[in-house]
């Protein structure tokens, strides 16, 4: 008899529960996408599809089209062809529904600093008719038990992010967008981020598309390596299949792939993005 491991007894159970629902498989699928923007053609012609549970990196040098397309993913644009389902529905059609189920935390979300971590937890929890004990759920998942009455004006790099990503779990999302969730932060904080992305993945009831412009984030976090450039998918699979004796590591396939180091120009802003986030 074959044992299967814990995830793959999930993805199973998911199959068949799909199966006879008839529902999508997969939590996204992305069919010929394209988006231009004037002369520019940032995305073209993209094809995937990702599975529930699995975590996702999607990596690619500043103007390769990698933030155009997740914010498409996440009903943030419009593609200007080609279809993008989320759990088989669209954002035209269900977005009431489907940002129910999503959560989300751009490279700079911004709280109000005259609140604390545990009131504006609350805030955000009532967007989604959600009680106190979710609250205390997430600010235990995320570790700022001991910031909780804090005012968000004195945390740190590391505990802001770690308030935008308790924010993006309080509806216990189905996926979850991280669009470079550690840029800027110090070692130490950036593995706290990890660690608590770790016990997420371990439960494996979360869908998970990271960009990052850390090789070594991609390669700890995602089941599954996306590489772009100039709006086309290069070449995607897990780690161990895409390495090869010309490639000794994600960093080297990259350059062989792009001609460029994902740290080229990392902290400057993509020409493409939408503005920061605000929130007071």
């Amino acid at each position: 008899m074959v044992k299967l491991t814990k995830k793959e007894q999930f993805l199973l159970r998911i199959y068949y529960f799909c199966a006879i629902n008839k529902i999508p498989m997969f939590p996204i699928e992305i069919k010929n996408v394209f988006k231009s923007f004037k002369e520019v053609r940032a995305v073209r012609g993209i094809s995937l599809t990702i599975q529930s549970g699995e975590f996702v990196a999607l990596l690619g040098p500043n103007g390769a089209g990698k933030t155009t397309m997740v914010e498409m993913m996440e009903g943030l644009r419009k593609p200007d062809s080609g279809e993008i389902l989320i759990l088989g529905k669209t954002w035209e059609k269900h977005e009431k529904e489907l940002r129910k189920i999503i959560g989300l935390s751009l490279q700079e979300t911004r709280f109000s600093e005259k609140l604390s971590v545990r009131e504006t937890l609350r805030l955000f929890a009532g967007f989604f008719e959600m009680g106190v004990p979710r609250v205390d759920e997430v600010i235990g998942l995320t570790g700022l038990e001991a910031k909780q009455k804090s005012m968000v004006g004195t945390l740190s790099g590391g505990q802001r992010q770690r308030l935008a990503l308790a924010v993006a779990l309080l509806n216990d999302p189905k996926i979850l967008f991280l669009d470079e969730p550690t840029t800027g932060l110090d070692p130490h904080s950036r593995f706290d981020f990890w660690n608590i992305l770790k016990t997420l993945k371990t439960k494996g009831e979360t869908t998970l598309i990271l960009t990052t412009h850390y090789m070594e984030e991609a390669e700890s976090l995602c089941d599954r390596i996306i590489i772009i450039d100039e709006g086309v998918i290069l070449k995607e699979g897990k780690l161990a299949d895409l390495l090869d004796e010309n490639a000794r590591n994600l960093d080297e396939l990259f350059i062989n792939l792009t001609g460029k180091t994902l740290r080229e120009d990392a902290n400057a802003n993509d020409e493409l993005s939408i503005p920061q986030i605000h929130i007071v």
